[in-house]
């Protein structure tokens, strides 16, 4: 009798062991994103969806676009979320990331300030204008400034020209090459500055009310400035991770970009 209670008593064990190990009893299991800038209300009510099925969403904010693809090739953060293809083509060449794009998210068109111009017309022979200074964001801002017909480059760097690749300027202007985060504090001291969406935003800047020049570009799937979540190659079939697409890719994450960024953000995921 005691060996038949205590048989039953181990397959209950058994049971209860088997039950807290799986997946539904597990703790919360935590997706830790890299973002840009300070203004991530979208990614909020992703991570307020994601709870409701147990998984914590955590935002790992960084200063500058320099530092998220390191964090992620090096396993501090599961996914990133700040930066156009051809940026990270970029850095997969320079650095030996193995990093690929997991979906879309936006298009966020770089736009010009300035405190002194009210157009482009009215720019002066040397005058200076502040780029960023990575090689994708500064080479196309220089295609802004050929879309603009203030420059000419060569056509032979596609879309990252450097300053040097500058082949006709009438107007001489001096380009000077900051950090993409500080071009929009040198508005005092320049003609213009060219400023990427999420900073122009978390500095109150709005593209379509206080821009004087907003880069003309094309949708689609083969555009490299199309902005996108990362994650390293070997993850892309994470099934935690398509948990995220589901609660990102949706009417409602949509139409709070559209609200918070005034049109600096332009959603293209399919929902």
């Amino acid at each position: 009798m005691l060996h038949g209670i205590h048989k039953q008593l181990l397959l209950a064990l058994a049971a209860a062991a088997s039950l807290s190990l799986s997946p539904s009893a597990l703790a919360d299991e935590t997706i830790k994103l890299g973002v840009v800038g300070e203004n991530n209300e979208q990614w909020e009510y992703v991570a307020d969806q994601l709870k409701k099925e147990g998984v914590t969403l955590e935002l790992v904010k960084f200063a500058d676009y320099t530092l998220p693809n390191r964090a992620l090739n090096d396993g501090e953060i599961n996914l990133n979320t700040f930066q156009h293809i051809a940026f990270l083509r970029h850095q997969n060449k320079e650095n030996g990331y193995k990093l690929a794009a997991l979906a879309p998210t936006i298009i966020a068109p770089l736009s010009v300030f300035s405190q002194k111009i009210k157009s482009l017309d009215e720019l002066k022979d040397g005058d200076t204008i502040a780029i960023p200074n990575d090689p994708t964001n500064g080479g196309r801002a220089l295609k802004l400034f050929e879309t603009a017909g203030i420059i000419k480059v060569d056509p032979k760097k596609g879309f990252v020209p450097e300053v040097r690749d500058i082949t006709d300027n009438p107007r001489h202007i001096k380009f000077y090459e900051v950090d993409a985060a500080n071009t929009v504090s040198l508005l005092p001291d320049v003609a213009a500055a060219v400023v990427n969406s999420n900073y122009a935003v978390d500095n109150n800047l709005i593209p379509q009310r206080d821009a004087i020049y907003i880069e003309k570009q094309g949708e689609g799937d083969e555009n490299p400035f199309v902005n996108i979540i990362a994650v390293r190659e070997d993850d892309k079939g994470n099934p935690l991770y398509q948990k995220l697409l589901k609660a990102y890719q949706t009417k409602e994450v949509a139409e709070i970009i559209l609200r918070v960024f005034k049109g600096a953000q332009i959603p293209v995921f399919k929902y």
